[in-house]
């Protein structure tokens, strides 16, 4: 793992409760796959917290940035964290870690991305990977947030869908707006018949313990092969 000591460029916020950091790489070399994670605090400060990467390696390479998506804490905690974190605070950012990756090749023509809340980080970035590198796979993303303002990258998201290189289906599990138009509640096996068109579809899936579970047994009971199923959990409510 790499040590490194770089400036934020930029703090924008992604919803009420959460932001999207960019870390500055500058010249240095950072190479990870899609889905991995780092840790991640500030320079002057003993805590450091794991982060899933947010951007694709291929974004990372040409903007030069490290991007995170961190929830922002209430509380006065004791230790400043990245919530405190703005535009030329010095990041201590250690890395890369974890297996939650797509195989360097993949074999199905058919990526179906699952998450709930903060989990759309990891999945964000396997998407552009896909994108970018293997544009003949059609690309899935289900969302699933407590409330209509809490998803991250929404414009882009939508925007992609619009543009057809993404197919997106959005489904908030408990405060909507009487404007909603999305899926209202907990993703069920209705909804996932909307989405799988074949098991033979390689899946990934992020979030809260409970979300993971619950996604894990739809796609098992439609015949998805366990093989072809990623999971990555943190400990949080969607």
């Amino acid at each position: 793992m790499q040590t490194l000591l770089i400036p934020t460029r930029s703090v924008v916020a992604a919803t009420p409760r959460t932001r999207i950091i960019a870390a500055d790489l500058g010249d240095r070399a950072f190479a990870f796959h899609a889905g991995q994670a780092v840790f991640a605090g500030l320079a002057d400060s003993g805590v450091k917290r794991p982060y899933s990467i947010a951007c694709s390696p291929q974004q990372a390479e040409r903007d030069r940035v490290i991007e995170l998506l961190v929830q922002i804490d209430d509380h006065a905690a004791p230790d400043p964290h990245l919530e405190r974190a703005e535009p030329g605070t010095i990041l201590r950012i250690e890395g890369p870690f974890g297996s939650f990756t797509l195989p360097a090749s993949l074999p199905e023509r058919r990526l179906l991305l699952m998450a709930g809340g903060t989990g759309i980080a990891p999945l964000r970035s396997m998407m552009w990977h896909v994108l970018d590198t293997a544009p003949e796979v059609a690309v899935t993303v289900v969302y699933s947030a407590r409330r209509a303002d809490e998803f991250a990258y929404l414009t882009e998201l939508a925007s992609l869908n619009t543009d057809k290189r993404i197919d997106l289906l959005l489904t908030v599990t408990r405060e909507s707006p009487d404007a909603w138009t999305g899926t209202r509640g907990r993703f069920d096996g209705a909804a996932l018949a909307s989405v799988l068109s074949t098991p033979e579809t390689r899946c990934a899936i992020c979030g809260p313990a409970g979300f993971v579970e619950d996604v894990s047994k739809l796609l098992a009971q439609a015949g998805v092969p366990q093989d072809r199923i990623l999971i990555e959990t943190y400990a949080a409510d969607a």
